[in-house]
């Protein structure tokens, strides 16, 4: 898993509340598309037009957010059903973070399992970082970069604005050095052998299979 340390992006702003997983990604592209081609149909329904091509309206597709990597979301982002490629699609399409108010239980835990930081402030908050990421639609070097900071937790936005935030120590630790769940689990190697040796001792009925 890639790690997450200090990233410095464009951000871009999508105050879209109860943003489900549909809309992340669509189920029947599950079934079809292997991980690693997912980012293309990521926001499908709003990125593109009924024949295919780009809806120029959608916000993400204008030119100073095309290559966005921090999203500044509205509440209850990535509700709905507990499809994990729904963060996968979101990576691919270049996202390393996402700021809300509130997210989707699943999703915010599948965010950690795969590099990606899941940030919750405020409502007022975001809606504050939102307005300083919003720029000229129509110039692409109008963007504003921010950078997300996970080793102090404080983001910087462009003006150069501090915002602390704060990561439960486990999951922290988990995106610092680039573990998922079972790589921070085989950490504990050492330890487990450890018990299961003297419990062993201790019962050894448990054992005898």
């Amino acid at each position: 898993m890639q790690k997450f340390t200090v990233h410095t992006g464009v951000a871009a702003p999508l105050l879209r509340p109860n943003v489900n997983t549909d809309v992340l990604v669509r189920i029947e592209r599950m079934i079809h598309v292997p991980r690693g081609q997912l980012g293309p149909h990521c926001f499908e329904a709003w990125r593109y037009r009924p024949d295919g091509s780009e809806d120029p309206e959608f916000v993400l597709n204008r030119p100073p957010y095309r290559k966005a990597t921090i999203l500044i979301a509205g509440d209850n982002f990535g509700c709905g059903s507990s499809r994990e490629p729904a963060v996968w699609a979101l990576s691919e399409m270049g996202y390393r973070c996402v700021i809300a108010p509130s997210f989707g239980d699943i999703f915010f835990n599948n965010c950690f399992q795969t590099g990606m930081l899941p940030i919750v402030l405020p409502a007022s908050v975001v809606s504050e970082l939102a307005t300083e990421a919003e720029c000229d639609l129509a110039d692409a070097s109008a963007s504003k970069q921010f950078t997300i900071d996970l080793v102090n937790q404080v983001i910087v936005t462009s003006e150069g604005r501090r915002v602390s935030f704060k990561i439960d120590g486990a999951k922290r630790r988990a995106l610092l050095e680039g573990l998922e769940e079972i790589q921070m689990t085989l950490t504990l190697a050492a330890e487990i052998a450890h018990f299961q040796e003297n419990d062993a001792k201790r019962r050894p009925w448990i054992y005898r299979f």
